[in-house]
């Protein structure tokens, strides 16, 4: 899985919701994978590991408002994403939150020009 990850990510410019995907993608398959009754005990241990050691990482993504926006604003994601990780109500009403009190900090003083120009056929 991580041969996958790092040659997916080597393709193309990763961005924040495409890393959390697959963060998430991995972390499902650590956990499968270290439960499973198919590997040795010491493979089982080290999946576990490496299972505790993405979520130390992953678990850095409270300390930035970023990784929030980037998931609601994310066409496909939106607060769906937040829902279907089983993050609790209150959870995903501060992810909204942070997204608006962002847009009224950076954007909502902006004027809009109402008057908007045809596009010129060639």
């Amino acid at each position: 899985i991580f041969k996958h990850a790092t040659l997916f990510f080597s393709r193309n410019t990763p961005s924040i919701s495409t890393v959390i995907l697959a963060m998430d993608h991995i972390d499902t398959h650590l956990a499968t994978a270290a439960q499973s009754n198919k590997y040795s005990t010491s493979i089982c241990a080290a999946l576990a590991i490496g299972k505790h050691t993405l979520n130390r990482y992953y678990n850095k993504t409270n300390h930035s408002e970023l990784y929030r926006i980037a998931m609601v604003l994310h066409p496909r994601h939106k607060l769906h994403y937040f829902k279907t990780a089983g993050w609790e109500d209150d959870w995903i009403k501060t992810a909204r939150t942070i997204v608006r009190e962002e847009f009224d900090r950076t954007y909502a003083f902006m004027d809009v020009d109402s008057k908007v120009s045809p596009i010129k056929e060639v």
